[in-house]
């Protein structure tokens, strides 16, 4: 940065800008404008102030927040058009020494290009509005933006065809909102007045299509300002460029008809008859029928011709915002993935950071325990320490393996119960429909007629004679029948029993259900009250105490040293010791049964 006379208020805000938020830039740098426009400043000392202004890069932040997207900035769009108004007057009257060419070629076109993506914008907005309120600012913010556009033209004349080939131009141009309209061809007349041949450097695409809209406006119209606007255009266009004159007598020959009779008597009859004078001058000769088709021809190719740019131009922002959308959802993922992948890192970094403190802590704490221990003591502590690492590992892992289970036979449990009850709801729905069905009318059986009962009288007799009859003495028939009554008793004793075991069988699923539900409901012990304590005591003393007896029994085992359970991972998830355990098991009384 340079050092030597530097005015201290730029200096001043450039130190702020620099310590500032992005989001306040845009409002500092609306300080400029208070700098820019004090009143004891002469040109000299405003020159220098636009230099500093530029060597400290406050030009090139003007031009990055026009970049932006101004709906988000404070202000909005009147801080977006103060902003493109101090731009333009930081430009003009500025001389850069060193590199001129990044000034010159990069930066002023660069900084045309924004302000008219800007007036583009304001001009939409505009258009759309509902409210007068609404349409009155926009259209105050597209007229500075306009202003600037011209100031900044003005003072580097060779940006005059710059903005005449940029595209964001026509689009602005054409259009048919009459206030934009008229903005927008004084802007053009700017242009004219400035650069008299800039018409000729353009290439000839950007011409035609400048011109054609001009005549579309003059046919398409009955606003006398868009007229008269117009006209004065052609007319300046004309005077300038003989060339240009002889372009508009071959390719708008219906010119002067639409002018003589939709344009006389409107309030600028002197515009009109020069323009008219200059057209017939040019064309005195005269072409007969032939010359009047064509001239009618590309008229009717002038005014085609502007609707399907206007119909192009009207798709295109459709299709920049698709474009942008996309792009904006790209852009968003990638920095997704990109604050996942730190955060993964990040995670890593802090857990191996909490490894190796621990570590660290662990092994402090055992070196200081060492140098308490005497050295006798020393292989004995080793070995309690390695007991307790033991029963804390095998402790860990007991609970985390009967979580695991728990937490399956829970799932299962649940499906088990959820298909129960689908079953249920089934049955009751058939049951349902089967009592719903109509029940079919008595049908007594048909009668045999006298013939068929002779014939089954007949066929019974054939097989008595057949097969006879044994008889049976008196005794033979009372020792059966008491051994049919010794069997039917054996028989309803045998089934009171199976009764009763049926019962207690059904009694003791129905408790095993219960104490499922309670376990499966139960809450954390951190979260268990004396309420909760209450639902898991048994009424029954013996069971009670068989059940306290059972579990200091499991934490006994539980609490052995490792070397005495070295067996255990050799057996089953489900097996339990048979030793203690099981001997205690045998006498647990269930609901005041052995």
């Amino acid at each position: 940065f340079p050092m030597a006379a530097t005015d201290p208020q730029v200096l001043a805000l450039a130190a702020q800008i620099t310590e500032s938020r992005e989001q306040d830039i845009p409002l500092m740098l609306l300080k400029l404008k208070g700098i820019l426009s004090s009143p004891s400043l002469g040109c000299e000392e405003s020159n220098k102030i636009k230099q500093d202004i530029y060597d400290y890069g406050l030009t090139q932040y003007c031009l990055l927040v026009l970049k932006r997207d101004h709906s988000q900035l404070h202000g909005a769009w009147a801080t977006a058009a103060q902003l493109a108004e101090i731009l333009s007057h930081c430009c003009v009257g500025l001389e850069v020494k060193e590199d001129p060419e990044e000034f010159y070629k990069k930066f002023l076109p660069s900084a045309i290009d924004s302000l008219l993506v800007l007036g583009k914008r304001l001009q939409a907005r505009f258009i759309r509005a509902i409210k007068d309120k609404e349409k009155q600012d926009f259209l105050h913010w597209f007229q500075i933006v306009t202003d600037a556009i011209c100031w900044l033209f003005g003072g580097h004349n060779q940006l005059a065809a710059c903005v005449l080939q940029n595209d964001r131009f026509l689009q602005l141009l054409i259009t048919d909102d009459v206030e934009t309209a008229i903005i927008m061809m004084s802007v053009l007349h700017n242009i004219l007045r400035i650069n008299s041949s800039v018409l000729l450097e353009v290439g000839e695409e950007t011409l035609h299509s400048v011109l054609d809209e001009l005549v579309y406006k003059l046919s398409s119209t009955t606003n006398p300002a868009v007229g008269s606007a117009a006209t004065k255009l052609l007319l300046l266009v004309a005077k300038f460029c003989k060339q240009l004159l002889q372009l508009f007598t071959a390719r708008y020959k219906g010119l002067k008809g639409l002018l003589s009779k939709q344009w006389t008597g409107k309030g600028f009859d002197r515009e009109v008859n020069q323009l008219l004078d200059l057209l017939y001058l040019e064309q005195s000769s005269g072409k007969g029928e032939m010359q009047k088709q064509h001239q009618a021809a590309c008229i009717i190719q002038a005014a085609w011709r502007g609707f399907q740019t206007r119909k192009r131009l009207k798709k295109l922002p459709r299709a920049v915002v698709t474009l942008q959308r996309s792009f904006r959802a790209k852009r968003e993922k990638e920095l997704q993935h990109l604050m996942k992948q730190k955060e993964d890192e990040a995670l890593k970094l802090q857990m191996q950071l909490q490894r190796q403190r621990a570590m660290r802590l662990f092994h402090e704490r055992q070196l200081a325990s060492l140098e308490v221990v005497h050295a006798s003591q020393v292989n004995k502590y080793m070995q309690d320490m390695e007991e307790k690492s033991a029963l804390t590992i095998q402790r860990f892992w007991r609970g985390y393996r009967a979580r695991r289970i728990f937490h399956q036979q829970k799932q299962s449990l649940k499906e088990y119960k959820a298909a129960i009850i689908i079953q249920r709801a089934a049955c009751k729905f058939l049951e349902k429909r089967r009592r719903r069905r109509p029940l079919s009318p008595w049908k007594g059986p048909k009668g045999l007629t006298d013939e068929q009962r002779l014939a089954l009288q007949q066929k019974v007799d054939d097989y008595v004679k057949l097969h006879p009859a044994s008889q049976m003495s008196e005794e033979r028939s009372k020792e059966l029948h008491m051994q049919a009554q010794a069997k039917l008793a054996q028989f309803l004793l045998r089934s009171r029993l199976d009764q009763r075991a049926a019962q207690r069988r059904e009694a003791l699923l129905a408790q095993v259900n219960t104490d499922v539900e309670l376990l499966m409901n139960a809450p954390g012990l951190a979260e268990t009250t004396e309420k909760d304590l209450g639902a898991f005591m048994s009424r029954s003393i013996p069971v009670a105490t068989k059940a306290r007896q059972t579990h200091n029994t499991m934490l006994k085992y539980t609490r052995w040293p490792w070397w005495k359970k070295l067996g255990d991972e050799f057996m089953e998830d489900d097996v339990i010791p048979d030793d203690a355990i099981n001997a205690e098991l045998e006498t647990l009384f269930i609901g005041g049964r052995k």
